[in-house]
């Protein structure tokens, strides 16, 4: 989950860089935080505020999953019962593969009448 409220903070005062350097890591690692592809730990929050003069609670978003509830999906009505694992899915990536599983619906619907007109 991208942290936006520690970016917002962070670009009043510092680039990532600068403040990669003040956390003493890369650029690249800052920036893997701020995208929520590295989990932070309460010690580099502390650390964050700290540089940016500021409370971790102004600061802070934590990672919060993306879960199929009940293992039910709404969307196509189907039960899930082996689903039992949370992921941090990015909600285009998922748009976009609920499209492609109603363009395969479509195209095999399409394939069962060619069939059922080559029958008769």
């Amino acid at each position: 989950m991208i942290k936006n409220k520690l970016i917002k903070a962070r670009k009043e005062r510092y680039t990532q860089e600068s403040m990669a350097k003040i956390l003493h890591m890369t650029q690249s690692q800052y920036q893997r935080r701020e995208k929520g592809e590295i989990k932070i730990s309460d010690e580099e929050w502390e650390r964050m505020a700290k540089a940016l003069d500021t409370t971790v609670e102004d600061i802070r978003e934590d990672d919060i999953p993306q879960r199929i509830n009940d293992n039910y999906d709404n969307n196509s009505g189907n039960y899930y019962p082996h689903v039992h694992n949370n992921y941090n899915i990015p909600e285009f990536i998922l748009e976009n593969q609920q499209e492609y599983i109603n363009l395969l619906k479509k195209q095999i619907e399409e394939l069962k009448e060619e069939i059922k007109s080559l029958k008769s």
